[in-house]
């Protein structure tokens, strides 16, 4: 009797690994972009400390071999007064306990487990186990079975009856629900409540405002509105911070009432119009204090607020050119190598300056957010940046992030990838700034994949109509004057030299790794677009990011003596006239404590101060013989153009 009762003991203290939390609910596939899908897990015991547990998705399909593609660590939440945990991007509703991003359930023949496991017993690509297996489910959208996956999980002693259970066709409106007797059915989802009515019953408050976006100053109305009359004054508070945006960019009432006997209340944000252009922003609306019975039906809900003190640039948009405004910042002798040679021998010598690995610096793909958000900022908005084909500006807080690119910008490789052959890695995720970089040189293909001068901000949707067809096939939306152009075509020339691997030419080669065409369009495209002070200005940027610059806008004539009419002919720099014609001026006192007086000026002019590495600070017309600069002691460069000439000068601030 005893040796029974030992054995019973043993029994329940092993039934609870099995028993404790189980698949509630799943939902892999729904409508449109599956933004909504979920899955919902439930413990026997309400509030259920989930320290300890993985959930674990795996991928069933031919090319998935039955291994995991997703992994979600519990550790830090709990289930419920329902014993619920629901799991699923912010468009769920009501509003997840844990949250992940959209469109990651794949729809099947798939698998979804729950182990008492670690996060890092199962790294991307860990082919499906039993051990220490608590819970699965096996799932499909109207496929056939995962035999391989079933006999998996089937080796558990239990689940040796399990069936792959099927949600409906693509597209479909159900979800998968456990019945209280371990079996399953297919019906209308039910996230946050028990699958058979039972248990409390929550009250979901959504939260709306009456716009998307305001101007500063702006006066925002947002409603809280509970799904149930409430009986009792409701309280709770919510916060609107984001990044930049804090309590001091607002003001107004964040703690609000639902009244007893109503289930709405509204408050009102005033946005601060401060005079200052820190960039466009976004506002999160977030639930700080609601507690159950009171759960979000939403949150975290954005509105836009519009800078209405953004920058107007001095020069031109791709669409309204200027010329000579912005001046390249390329160093004193950057080109002398060159001169004096033709054919290999001038080609070798400009990648020895463009791809010197002593010099030159290669940054993450996430990186060129960043970067194309300075480089391509809008000259006429600089909350913005310049869609490349579309030839208009949109809001830089527009990258896309997810799968919907509609209103969206995204990174478009002029060069496209599956024609040039380079690659993302890992790394390549990761923002880590100017300062962290990796070392490359001229045999480092897999850079161009990350090279801002070859990279451009596009329309997302027009990114897609491009696809990878070469210039010439693809001519740039309907009803555009194809600013663009000369800029990519540019950009092209200058991969083909910074990376061996690359080539430019006739026709349109099908399949050719690393051969790009066509040569005559891109040679006519930069001869009727020549480089302006959008595309200059460009340059800089990436030069101050890449340690190195693209040619072919400081010398645009080089692309003849490599592919073009001049090709055999020796290269020599323009002697530069008019960079000499001003050289007489005088700038003085020098070092100065802030105003600078130019003499022998004869017409008016404008200066530009660069700092030593580049960056392009001030620009101004001359008009009155003297300049003031507001700068930090240090020292600077001075250019000064006037009639079409130039010179530039090292300034001293004291």
């Amino acid at each position: 009797m005893k040796n029974n009762l030992l054995i019973l003991l043993a029994c329940l203290s092993v039934m609870p690994l099995f028993s404790q939390i189980v698949i509630n609910e799943l939902d892999c596939d729904t409508p449109g972009i599956d933004d909504k899908e979920f899955l919902e897990l439930k413990s026997n015991t309400p509030n259920f400390n989930l320290d300890g547990y993985i959930v674990v998705f795996f991928n069933g399909s031919t090319s998935g071999n039955n291994a995991s593609y997703f992994t979600i660590d519990l550790n830090g939440y709990t289930t419920d007064a329902n014993g619920l945990l629901l799991i699923g991007s912010d468009s769920v509703t009501p509003f997840p306990q844990l949250l992940i991003p959209p469109n990651v359930i794949q729809n099947g023949a798939d698998a979804v487990a729950i182990y008492q496991a670690a996060e890092t017993d199962f790294p991307e690509g860990t082919v499906a186990n039993i051990t220490n297996l608590i819970d699965v489910l096996v799932y499909d959208t109207s496929d056939a079975d995962d035999t391989d996956m079933l006999a998996i999980f089937s080796a558990h002693p239990n689940f040796t009856n399990i069936e792959q259970i099927n949600e409906g066709s693509g597209n479909n409106t159900n979800s998968i629900q456990r019945n209280n007797d371990g079996s399953y059915t297919v019906t209308t989802p039910t996230p946050r409540a028990l699958n058979d009515g039972s248990g409390i019953v929550f009250n979901a408050i959504a939260m709306s405002t009456d716009a998307e976006q305001y101007q500063e100053g702006a006066t925002v109305t947002i409603t809280f509105t509970s799904q149930i009359t409430v009986l009792d004054d409701v309280t709770f508070s919510f916060s609107l911070n984001n990044d930049g945006f804090n309590t001091n960019d607002f003001t107004g009432n964040t703690t609000v009432t639902i009244p007893s006997g109503s289930n709405t209340v509204s408050t009102l944000i005033t946005v601060t119009d401060d005079g200052l252009d820190e960039g466009d922003e976004e506002a999160v609306i977030e639930f700080v204090n609601l507690n159950q019975p009171f759960i979000p039906f939403n949150n975290r809900l954005k509105f836009r607020i519009i800078d209405n003190d953004f920058r107007v640039a001095d020069y031109g948009a791709p669409t309204n050119p200027t010329f000579g405004i912005v001046s390249s910042t390329q160093p004193d002798g950057y080109y002398n190598p060159l001169d004096g040679l033709a054919d290999n021998a001038l080609k070798q010598a400009l990648q020895d300056i463009i791809a010197n690995p002593e010099v030159v610096r290669a940054q993450t793909y996430t990186d060129v957010i960043d970067i194309l958000k300075e480089a391509d900022q809008n000259p006429e908005n600089s909350n913005e940046v310049w869609l490349v084909y579309l030839e208009a500006g949109r809001a830089k807080l527009d990258f896309q992030l997810g799968s919907v690119s509609t209103g969206k910008w995204n990174r478009e490789h002029t060069f496209p990838r599956s024609r040039a052959g380079y690659y993302s890695i890992e790394a390549d995720e990761i923002a880590d700034g100017k300062d962290v970089f990796w070392e490359t040189n001229a045999d480092s293909l897999r850079h161009g994949n990350s090279d801002a001068h070859a990279l451009r901000a596009a329309d997302g949707p027009e990114n897609s109509s491009r696809g990878n067809q070469f210039y010439g096939q693809y001519n740039g939306p309907a009803g555009t004057i194809g600013s663009f152009k000369g800029d990519v075509a540019r950009s092209v020339f200058y991969l083909a030299i910074r990376y061996n691997g690359l080539e430019i030419v006739n026709g349109f080669p099908d399949g050719n790794v690393g051969q790009f065409g066509d040569l005559q369009t891109l040679l006519e495209w930069h001869r009727n677009d020549p480089p302006d002070d959008f595309e200059m200005n460009r340059n800089n940027v990436v030069y101050t990011w890449q340690y190195n610059r693209n040619p072919f806008i400081d010398q645009p004539e080089l692309i003849e003596y490599i592919w073009g009419n001049n090709v055999g002919e020796t290269w020599n720099q323009p002697l530069g006239v008019a960079e000499n014609a001003l050289d007489t001026l005088a700038v003085y006192p020098n070092p100065t404590s802030g105003r600078l007086y130019i003499k022998g000026l004869k017409k008016p002019g404008r200066f530009t101060i660069f700092s030593l590495d580049g960056r392009r600070l001030v620009s101004k017309a001359i008009s009155n013989g003297y300049i003031d600069l507001n700068l930090a002691s240090g020292m600077y460069v001075l250019q000064i153009v006037s009639e079409g000439a130039s010179t530039t000068k090292k300034i001293s601030i004291k």
